[in-house]
């Protein structure tokens, strides 16, 4: 009787692995097919953006009476080694009429020292109009050179609290949040601002295309020359930043459902971002936050309304290089992917929220937050199912070929698409070499992302919350510590 039991025992337990195992195939199966019908539907996004480009007159854009002025605001924090080198690149964008308010969020190292020294500044007394509630500001300084220049001193809050701080002191009607480790190339706010200008009372939202600058040429806040990174690890993040936005972002945009503007580079009508309560602290990821909660705001008040993706306007942003710092970096994003998730769980499957609630949401909820949970699982269960007799050697390969040989096809797809249009690297060295990285990065690097978010969904229940730091080369090629 009891080697029956025991027997049942076996077999159950055995149905269940194998019940498992093809569970984990069918999900893999089903994100890279989700996957590859985004990137076809990015193609053809960027075949109609690129189209519809060739006659843009953007001088004429640049000069009209109908192209807004914009406040950039520049949050920095311990930012030495390249918050003039930002500033400066900013300083350089063709655009008509704009300012450029950078906000020293208490800074311990010597930010305010290089920005005072490098831009003439000196206090002001101007009032601020308190809209947004924020930490203490300690003083405004405005710069003898460059009119359009604002430096607000204040204590230590956060990069939510400096963004709304740098509103209170806005002036124009839009508003672009940039990072201080950033570079803006000098047409990029002329074409980020077009969806504004071509669907004035529709657009409340643009991002622009985040690339990696690490190994590229930059003298005077320009980059003069894109060059990879000497570290692979800096390579493998030119390839995933080129996936994300290209065979990602670009496709959710042109199915009104996107749903995560980089910090690093996004433009905002000013009046929805206040209206909606300004920038919250209450995740890891005030990007993805504030852009779910533009999406909400929008939808209960039933209004048409268009949030883009624009892939020509490019910032220049400085990747990690060591495993600590992008080990720090990527959690953090994972935990504020979680985080905004929950906090807006209500809008799962909710007809209301139109495409956004029906298919947005789902898909990052199920193929971005838990796929790594998987597929963790799916390279220990399998394997060891495989050992231990209970699974083929027909279904391992199986696995192993639809998690590499697929993921291997988006990234290789998503730089040809990027050649052909955008033409980044003129060195066919770099370029051969990108397309082998986008081969090598299957076997390693993208199975420790995997881990490090599946560690971050952990960090999360346990509500841990922390930025990390990050040693910073800088553009100047000085070092010095960092938040990421």
């Amino acid at each position: 009787m009891f080697n029956d039991i025991n027997s049942q025992m076996q077999f159950g337990l055995v149905k269940f692995i194998i019940g498992f195992n093809e569970f984990i195939v069918i999900y893999l199966i089903l994100i890279n097919i989700g996957l590859l019908g985004l990137f076809a539907f990015s193609v053809r996004s960027l075949w109609r953006f690129i189209k519809s480009t060739i006659v843009s007159d953007y001088d004429q854009i640049r000069k009209s009476d109908l192209t807004l002025p914009v406040s950039l605001l520049v949050p920095a924090f311990n930012e030495e080694p390249t918050i003039v080198h930002t500033v400066s690149s900013l300083l350089n964008l063709s655009y008509r009429e704009y300012e450029i308010i950078v906000i020293n969020d208490g800074s311990t190292d010597n930010t305010l020292v290089e920005l005072i020294k490098a831009y003439q500044l000196e206090i002001r007394s101007d009032p601020v109009r308190l809209q947004l509630s924020t930490k203490p500001i300690r003083a405004i300084y405005k710069s003898l050179k460059h009119p359009n220049l604002i430096v607000l001193d204040k204590d230590n809050g956060g990069k939510p609290d400096a963004l709304n701080a740098g509103l209170n002191i806005t002036r124009y009607p839009l508003f672009a949040s940039i990072d201080a480790d950033s570079i803006i190339e000098e047409g990029a706010l002329l074409r980020l601002v077009r969806p504004f200008i071509e669907y004035p009372e529709e657009t409340i939202a643009a991002g622009g295309i985040v690339r990696i600058a690490n190994g590229c040429e930059i003298s005077n806040g320009k980059v003069i020359s894109a060059k990879l990174p000497k570290s692979k690890l800096a390579v493998m993040q030119v390839i995933e930043y080129v996936r994300a936005f290209l065979a990602g972002r670009a496709g959710w945009s042109a199915a009104r459902s996107l749903l995560i503007i980089s910090g690093a580079f996004g433009l905002y009508k000013k009046r929805e971002v206040i209206a909606a309560g300004g920038y919250s602290d209450a995740t890891d990821s005030e990007d993805a936050e504030i852009v779910f909660r533009l999406h909400r705001r929008m939808h209960e008040q039933g209004k048409k309304y268009r949030i883009v993706f624009v892939p020509d306007p490019v910032c220049w942003t400085e990747a990690p290089e060591t495993l600590r710092a992008l080990t720090a970096q990527r959690s953090r994003w994972h935990r504020g992917l979680l985080q905004t998730l929950w906090m807006n769980r209500d809008m799962f499957l909710r007809k209301r929220f139109g495409v956004v609630g029906l298919i947005g949401i789902p898909w990052y909820v199920l193929f971005e937050l838990l796929a790594p949970i998987f597929e963790v699982l799916g390279y220990i269960v399998i394997p060891l199912s495989w050992f231990f007799g209970i699974l083929s050697g027909q279904h391992v390969i199986l696995f192993i070929f639809i998690s590499f040989f697929f993921g291997a096809l988006l990234s290789i797809g998503a730089l040809a698409l990027d050649e052909l249009t955008f033409r980044r690297y003129s060195r066919w060295q770099d370029v051969l070499r990108l397309m082998l990285y986008g081969f090598l990065e299957n076997f390693g690097f993208r199975q420790y992302l995997a881990f490090i978010k599946v560690k971050a969904l952990v960090e999360a229940c346990w509500n841990r919350r922390t930025w990390g730091e990050m040693n910073r080369i800088g553009f100047g090629n000085r070092s010095v510590k960092s938040i990421v």
